[in-house]
């Protein structure tokens, strides 16, 4: 049989699973403000109040029904977060009106610097968390694992402008520390030679939150070799999506400073005005 692509008009799932399928709307609707979820905090949700199985297999077959589900708009497709894509596409208008109008849109949601001041620059990662940073100006980016020599030469010379401050996040396990300690020890020599100031911070998932928050556990990997200290392991995706959120929004308001972010507001706000004034445009 070959495998469906696109959207599938016939679709007629077995009872236990309309049963999951009804366990992950609820996930969905519990968490709307945190959409789109990865398949694997979806699998979580479900271990902790549905006492899904805890097993390689078991998420296998939840990506699979997930992927079904989706195919035959049981589910959203834009709930669920598939990670690995990119794409660069030009910009290009259909008249000089259009572009006016565009720029008129764009000017009404005009942004200035919203760091701009601050003694450090704040960046974190984990793409989810766009909607928590960026109010404050923040970026997020992915790690995408150890990354490559390429983009840690990239980020070491091209955050050399100001001193910048990096908030990290992922899995407590062999090769999640071992990411984080391979970016903040070679960014860091790259930053330093071009004489940039730049810092890691490991923000999540630590040991004290594992237990704080009781995240299931999973002892290392057999055939990970790097070193690792304890018999425990977490992953980022286990966090409830809405502590990981209060922990990063906690974690820049720390890191500010709310006066000079609020002068920054209020130069915004003028700005915006000034701009579609000379548009000739609306507020």
């Amino acid at each position: 049989m070959s495998r469906p692509r696109g959207f599938i008009e016939r679709w007629t799932p077995r009872t236990a699973t309309r049963a999951l399928l009804d366990q992950v709307r609820v996930v969905l609707a519990e968490y709307v403000e945190q959409l789109p979820l990865t398949l694997r905090q979806i699998f979580y949700r479900l271990l902790g109040s549905y006492g899904y199985k805890k097993t390689e297999a078991a998420y296998d077959r939840l990506g699979e029904t997930l992927t079904m589900a989706r195919r035959a708009r049981f589910i959203e497709m834009d709930a669920i977060r598939d990670d690995g894509f990119t794409s660069a596409v030009p910009d290009f208008y259909h008249s000089v009106d259009h572009f006016l109008e565009t720029v008129a849109s764009a000017a009404r949601d005009l942004r200035l610097d919203r760091q701009a001041g601050q003694l450090r620059r704040l960046a974190g990662m984990v793409p989810q968390l766009q909607r928590v940073a960026d109010p404050f100006g923040v970026g997020v980016y992915s790690s995408g694992g150890f990354d490559s020599l390429t983009d840690k030469h990239r980020i070491g010379r091209g955050w050399s402008v100001e001193p910048i401050t990096v908030l990290h996040l992922g899995d407590h396990n062999p090769s999640g520390l071992h990411c984080f300690s391979a970016l903040d020890e070679d960014v860091f020599a790259f930053a330093r030679h071009y004489g940039s100031d730049i810092e890691f911070v490991r923000l999540a998932v630590t040991p004290e939150q594992a237990h704080r928050f009781q995240l299931p556990s999973a002892p290392p990997k057999p055939t990970d070799r790097r070193s690792f200290e304890g018999n425990e392991t977490w992953q980022i995706e286990a966090l409830d999506p809405v502590d990981l959120a209060q922990i990063v929004r906690i974690a820049i308001d720390e890191r500010i400073d709310r006066e000079i972010y609020e002068a920054v507001l209020a130069d915004e706000k003028k700005a915006r005005i000034g701009v579609l004034s000379r548009l000739g445009g609306g507020s």
